[in-house]
């Protein structure tokens, strides 16, 4: 297969003293641009999911710390205004670290960008190799360029794969309440050509056991010592799915999601929604008045049920000790089990 060009401008970018974003409250409806000038401004894009997933929350935080410099902002404060925003990913309060320490926060924030579509693409290059040849792959959520400046980690695999020949098709999950998946992934996938299917998250366990899915790769928004991993609610669910049906789940991350000070994930800090993704769709109440809903945005994937985390050095194998890995001791692991299919198939 031949490489598709990024068919869509960056996630997040700074632009001369401000942030310009993709505005993903709009997709699949309208590709829109939106720029913030503003903390407020930002703060309510990132509460509101206008830019979202943790490698793109990394950029943008140390874009926000650049923000408050030249607007005028206290520097500490506007940083702790932005890590409230969204407390389960690591990589806000990663870059936005940087861009503090940083002489020129500024430029920081456009080094961490570049690293960032650069480590992408190196996940999927090491990722691609796990999918079987003529695989189909099922993924939840988004992990894609929209979830990153640029590239992707989770579907970096699967768009690596695909122009390598080896996949077939991708399965994605809608991901309720906010439909990141259906609105977002498959966006995403139809931009670059990859054939997919989109399934309700109920449907999973029906299709693994059809026999139609060779591997489960997601994206994580952050990872504890102990290879535990915390992603889109649903991800817990799919993993203990294909444990039982003998299908291997990878977590595709950057390592700036590893957060070596946090033991386990029973550390993690889980971020609770606004009731009203549950109990209303479009502008219909689904849920009766006074009945109380439960909205976590994420959960907790233990690592027993993870096969493999690939970040932009390699595939990571368990048992993780993930605080104490070096990057030089970290080995790419690309056997794979090609199972007699053909490219398509």
């Amino acid at each position: 297969m031949t490489p598709v060009a990024e068919p869509f401008p960056p996630t997040v970018e700074w632009c001369d003293g401000h942030i310009r974003i993709i505005d993903q409250r709009r997709l699949p409806d309208a590709l829109e641009l939106i720029d913030l000038t503003s903390i407020d401004q930002l703060c309510d894009a990132i509460r509101t999911l206008a830019v979202r997933g943790a490698p793109a929350l990394g950029a943008i935080g140390a874009m926000g710390v650049a923000l408050a410099e030249r607007t005028g902002v206290d520097r500490a404060d506007a940083a702790a205004r932005l890590r409230a925003t969204r407390p389960t990913a690591v990589n806000l309060a990663w870059g936005i670290e940087r861009a503090l320490s940083a002489t020129d926060p500024a430029a920081e924030a456009m080094r961490i960008a570049a690293e960032d579509v650069a480590r992408n693409r190196a996940i999927g290059a090491h990722g691609a190799p796990l999918v079987p040849l003529g695989g189909q792959v099922l993924t939840h959520c988004n992990a894609g360029a929209l979830a990153c400046v640029g590239y992707g980690t989770a579907l970096g695999v699967i768009r690596a794969a695909w122009d390598a020949g080896r996949l077939a098709s991708v399965w994605v999950g809608e991901t309720r309440p906010v439909l990141q998946g259906a609105r977002l992934t498959a966006w995403e996938l139809q931009q670059l050509g990859i054939p997919l299917r989109v399934i309700t998250d109920s449907m999973a366990a029906s299709v693994m056991r059809s026999g139609a899915v060779d591997c489960v790769v997601v994206g994580a928004d952050r990872i504890a010592r102990n290879g535990d991993v915390a992603n889109k609610i649903g991800t817990y669910g799919l993993a203990v799915l294909a444990a039982h049906h003998g299908i291997p789940l990878y977590v595709a991350a950057p390592r700036s999601t590893i957060d070596p000070g946090c033991g386990s994930g029973d550390a993690i800090v889980i971020e609770q929604r606004p009731a009203g993704e549950i109990a209303v769709v479009g502008t219909r109440r689904v849920v009766p008045e006074g009945v109380e809903v439960h909205n976590p945005a994420f959960d907790v994937t233990p690592a027993s049920l993870i096969s493999g985390i690939v970040t932009e050095v390699g595939v990571m194998r368990p048992p993780y000790a993930l605080g104490r890995v070096e990057p030089a001791s970290v080995i790419a692991d690309a056997a794979v089990h090609d199972r007699g299919r053909v490219p398509g198939a």
